[in-house]
């Protein structure tokens, strides 16, 4: 408050003023003023000091408590100090006055009385008497001097020190000292050492959060942010692994005491706390609901930083908004009508089961989102007024629209437990919230501003309103006034007409638009005709235009499969819903395009695609249109499996895909009514791949015979996919003496072994198994006849063994074509499997056993083609035989010599064997011959080579045993 400066002229005065008979007393007399009460004696005082041109001190004290001193400094000057003293201050107030310097009357002595000589001193009752003036003062005063310890001086070896050498005991001491700087440099020099020494949190962590918590409300705004940063950077996560409730509680303590502070600064940080606290132990938001939500009730009543400061009101609403999505939330209809439906919640096994506390909830939650739409509210004016949106308020409004989304999505999900469960809990919406929200938010949609709109405010508009329309649709008030505005939104949402046509608006674009599909299939069954029309035709073009790896494309397919599979009260029948076949068609022809399109750079997207697939395909037996469609969609199939063109094959995604993705899309096969050949061929094409797990091959092999079991798929398709699978199966490496012990490490024969064990299970199970010989048969002898691999050879010989009988249901053509096969075959076996691998040469012999046994016809013919390729040496074994490997003179002498040794080791072949000595003593005649005329052996050959021929001879003389 300024000094004013009054003169004697420009002294205010009172009109009521009235003397007082002390008062003329005074003037009159020339006599100091006595004190008085009066206001009014007060300003009489200074009148009269200066009328006298002389200065009287004098006080005055009123019924305020005020005291008044005058007191002259100057000659020229008087200077009156008003001093009022009250109970929080004091204010002073100084009044000079300038006049004319006139000469004062010196005062008149006045004549002293003669005092007494010995005046005696009355003293007091009760006091003591003073020392004498010579009397020594014996009072000893001592201070003492506290100086803090010297890090010098301490040895503080073995220690873990910070930077600056400090304990973490003396860091937590310095974190309570009064200089706010030095409580930021402690909380750091922590945070230094913790990183240094991890152990140091560990073992001391409660006792570190316990001292640390005090700091949270903190006077200084830095202290505050280190502290936040060193629980979200060090405290937390080094402490995840530990009872993580113990130490909350402790923080929670003082969070809650941070929040009720009177400075807004720290309420606001303490919601940042507690955001933290919320982000490491979803849990404690059960555990503390009902305070955490009046706390943000308070603070958002308190609305006058709502404009001045949208940074911490964003900060705050930020932290709501993720409290929020920690609450259960509706169901979605795909996970209807489950067994085994629990809470649909992040943290489940945290979450109660019953609805016990959500009456408490429901009560602060629906105070708290009224508070949210006054705050919207606040916000309207400003969206009119401001020239552009700026980022900070439409975070604001956007944290606020949520809020109020994920609490109605919560009052949903109570309302179904409700009843789903019976209960007699109250209903979740009351008549004032949802008057407030129809007339206060919802009311102003869409939202728009009154001033140009760049791009990007553009954009902030358009996602703003579809938060409101997600608010809108949950209400499920699709009878009032403003539902054709939202139906309108929605269209042009979908078809792209609101969002910039800029690469950030397209991205907003196909950010935000999935939030409104899920609404789209019950909108599309209630709607009248011509929106249903406008909906579905729109959410076609969505379907067709977005990126094939973006959510909304994802978004999509959920929706297609909400609106071809029937849940619920929700479905649409070929009679009255003829116009969503055309859209449901489009959308099935769509799927094996884009599975295709996808290929294997977005694995996940094409996951989504095989599921949609077999959902189909699993719901289609019950609807004659789906099944007409899904079958259609086998021929888009083959590329996905695999391609031929001008002889090479081309192999579709399938074979890059996941292990899961592979399992869904084996699985689609089943539900084909009848599968085509050429989806068969690719897929054959598919497990002829040796990049093809084998167990992702016999996974093929098992669902597509469950598929012919079922009738979905014609026998001689089933026989011709495994007859292909045998004879065109290429095994590496070639040469089988390069693999002896480790075969199924370095080689695939293993997997053709077990192959044919499969495809000899399956034939089994078709039927009768001489009319499935009957059928094989020929499928056999021409794929045997083009001359393929021994393995893929003996694969086949197997199939014949598994379904022949004794005497052999083969046919004269058959035995025949056997008979020029088998010889070469034979010598390929022995010339390739090592004499001491008995194991091997059985595997591949045992079938030409069992066809000798069956057919003594056979094995006569066989003797005698090998008879006549020894004696007729000009002519080539291939010529005669499928043989491959033993083709010069001297490989055939071994292989036949080391054959009949081999034949006659078997007791079943030696007995029929034995039956052909003339057939026998021909072939070792011609052996005989050939050894000691044309064949140049070196001398070492030429001895192991009349050692067999020796044996030999003693074991075709030798009688047959039994």
């Amino acid at each position: 408050m300024p000094k004013p400066n009054w003169t004697l002229d420009r002294l205010p005065t009172y009109p009521t003023l009235t003397t007082s008979k002390t008062e003329k007393k005074c003037l009159t007399r020339g006599s100091k003023p006595t004190p008085t009460k009066s206001l009014h004696s007060l300003f009489f005082c200074i009148r009269l000091s200066l009328q006298r041109k002389t200065l009287f001190p004098f006080f005055f004290l009123g019924s305020q408590n005020q005291y008044i001193q005058v007191k002259k400094k100057k000659k020229l000057q008087f200077s009156f100090s008003l001093i009022l003293l009250c109970p929080s201050r004091i204010v002073n107030f100084s009044f000079i006055v300038f006049s004319k310097m006139v000469r004062s009357k010196a005062p008149s002595k006045k004549q002293q009385k003669k005092g007494i000589d010995f005046k005696k001193i009355k003293r007091k009752l009760g006091r003591k008497l003073p020392p004498p003036k010579n009397a020594t003062n014996t009072e000893i005063i001592s201070k003492a001097i506290v100086l803090p310890e010297q890090s010098v001086a301490t040895n503080k070896e073995g220690l873990a020190v910070s930077k600056k050498g400090l304990t973490l005991k003396e860091l937590l001491q310095q974190t309570s000292h009064y200089n706010a700087k030095v409580r930021r440099d402690a909380l750091m020099g922590i945070k230094d050492l913790v990183l240094k020494h991890p152990a140091e949190l560990k073992l001391h962590r409660y006792a570190v959060i316990d001292k640390l918590r005090e700091r949270i409300s903190d006077d200084d705004k830095v202290v505050r942010e280190a502290l936040y940063q060193l629980f979200k950077s060090e405290i937390f996560p080094g402490c995840a692994e530990d009872n993580q409730g113990l130490f909350i509680s402790l923080m929670m303590t003082y969070i809650f005491n941070a929040m009720t502070n009177l400075a807004i600064d720290i309420r606001l940080m303490a919601f940042k706390f507690f955001d933290l606290v919320v982000q490491f132990y979803p849990p404690c938001f059960s555990l503390y609901a009902e305070k955490i939500l009046q706390s943000y009730e308070d603070i958002l009543r308190t609305n006058r930083f709502y404009l001045e400061d949208k940074g911490k009101l964003k900060s705050t609403l930020s932290g709501l908004v993720r409290y929020l999505s920690l609450l259960p939330s509706k169901k979605p209809e795909s996970e209807k009508n489950t067994s085994g439906d629990g809470i649909i919640h992040a943290f489940e096994p945290d979450v109660p089961k019953e609805n016990a506390g959500f009456s408490v909830i429901i009560k602060k939650l629906k105070e708290l989102v009224l508070v949210l739409i006054n705050c919207f509210q606040d916000f309207i004016p400003l969206l009119n007024s401001m020239p552009q949106l700026d980022a900070q308020s439409f975070e604001c409004i956007l944290s606020i629209l949520q809020s109020i989304d994920i609490a109605l999505r919560f009052f949903i999900y109570v309302t179904h437990e409700e009843r789903s469960e019976s209960k007699s809990l109250q209903g979740s919406f009351d008549q004032t919230l949802s008057s407030g929200l129809s007339k206060k938010l919802l009311g102003v949609f869409p939202l728009n501003s009154k001033h140009h709109l760049s791009v990007k405010e553009d954009d902030r508009y358009f996602i703003l309103n579809i938060v409101m329309t997600e608010i809108f649709l949950h209400l499920r008030d699709w009878t009032c006034p403003v539902f054709e505005r939202f139906l309108e939104f929605i269209e042009n949402a979908l078809l792209g007409k609101i969002c910039s046509s800029t690469p950030s608006g397209k991205a907003t674009w196909e950010k935000h638009v999935p939030s409104l599909l899920p609404f789209i299939p019950k909108l599309a069954s209630e709607v009248t005709t011509g929106w249903q029309s406008r909906l579905l035709e729109a959410f076609t073009q969505t379907f067709k235009d977005c990126n094939p790896e973006s959510s909304l494309k994802l978004a999509c397919l959920s929706t297609i499969e909400e609106m071809l599979i029937h849940r619920g009260d929700m479905h649409y029948t070929e009679a009255s819903d003829a116009g969503v076949l055309d859209y449901q068609t489009i959308w099935i022809r769509e799927l094996p395009l884009l599975l295709t399109f996808l290929g294997d750079k977005w694995p996940s997207s094409s996951q989504v695609v095989l599921r949609l697939l077999l959902r189909l395909g699993q719901f289609a037996c019950s609807n004659s249109f789906l099944l007409w469609e899904y079958e259609n969609t086998q021929f888009a199939l083959c590329e996905f499996f695999s391609t031929c063109q001008e002889g090479n094959i081309y192999y579709g995604p399938f074979m890059s895909l996941p292990r899961d993705s592979q399992e869904l899309s084996i699985c689609c096969l089943y539900y084909f009514s009848n599968l085509s050949t050429p989806l068969l061929k690719s897929i054959a094409s598919c497990c002829l791949c040796p990049e093809l797990e084998p167990l992702v091959f016999f996974r093929v092999i098992e669902v597509l015979h469950a598929a012919y079991r079922a009738g979905h798929i014609q026998i001689a398709d089933h026989i011709g996919f495994f007859m292909t699978l045998l004879s065109r199966f290429k095994v590496f490496p070639e040469y089988i003496y390069l693999v002896r012990e480790s075969d199924g490490e370095v080689s695939n024969r293993g997997t053709l072994k077990s192959l044919t064990s499969v495809v000899c299970s399956c034939l089994s199970q078709m039927g009768d198994s001489s009319v499935v010989l009957r059928i094989l048969e020929k499928v056999v002898l021409d794929l045997i006849l083009l001359e393929p691999p021994f393995e893929n050879a003996c694969a086949m010989l197997r199939v014949f063994i598994m379904l022949d009988s004794k005497p052999t249901r083969l046919s004269e053509q058959s035995i025949i074509a056997l008979s020029n096969f088998l010889p070469g075959y034979l010598m390929d076996v022995v010339h390739c499997i090592p004499e001491d691998d008995v194991h091997t040469w059985r595997y591949y012999l045992l079938p030409c056993f069992f066809l000798f046994d069956r057919s003594n016809k056979l094995l006569k013919l066989v003797l005698n083609v090998i008879g006549s390729f020894l004696t007729d040496s000009s002519l080539s074994l291939a010529s005669h035989t499928s043989a491959k490997y033993a083709t010069d003179s001297l490989s055939r002498i071994n292989a036949t010599v080391s054959l009949l040794l081999l034949m006659y080791k078997d007791v079943k072949v030696q007995k029929i064997i034995s039956l052909f000595r003339t057939e026998i003593g021909s072939i070792l005649q011609s052996i005989a011959s050939l050894q000691s005329s044309e064949v140049k052996m070196t001398l070492e050959e030429r001895h192991r080579f009349q050692c067999s021929f020796e044996q030999l001879k003693v074991v075709t003389s030798t009688p047959a045993v039994g």
